[in-house]
């Protein structure tokens, strides 16, 4: 992606370009990977969600440590939840021990969703990818690791 030309601009310091780079390849993954989840009816924040919880292999767990594993954090957690209970995808129930405590977990139409969800997730980042060699990606990792 050459930076000038997508914004028309004739040059831009680096460290200008470097950020406006960076947020341009960010808005083309979200349009990629939203797109792919859009037959779902699943945003990229629900399926991080699912993704959490299928993690948990049955433990559940409460909003706080979802929130805390979330790529993109958020302070809307409960309304993701809430949607993906709407769905059948995710169950909430009150602590036994503490009911002030929520317990989330996965359900079985969660995970055989997610199953289905990871395929096109996954085919939508080869797509991304498609011209990064292993060698390339582990070089890029490095320099955003610097961040």
């Amino acid at each position: 992606m050459n930076v000038e030309k997508v914004i028309k601009a004739l040059y831009l310091a680096p460290p200008t370009k470097t950020i406006i780079h960076l947020l341009l390849v960010h808005n083309k993954i979200q349009d990629v990977i939203t797109s792919s989840l859009k037959p779902f009816d699943v945003s990229i924040q629900q399926f991080n969600v699912l993704r959490i919880l299928r993690g948990q292999k049955g433990v559940p767990v409460n909003m706080a440590t979802i929130n805390d594993r979330m790529v993109t954090k958020m302070s809307n957690t409960t309304r993701l939840v809430d949607k993906l209970m709407a769905k059948g995808m995710v169950l909430r129930k009150v602590c036994p021990d503490n009911r002030r405590k929520v317990q989330i977990t996965i359900t079985t139409l969660g995970r055989e969703k997610l199953a289905l969800m990871d395929e096109v997730v996954l085919s939508a980042e080869k797509q991304l990818l498609q011209n990064l060699s292993e060698r390339d990606m582990e070089q890029l990792n490095n320099l955003l690791d610097k961040f």
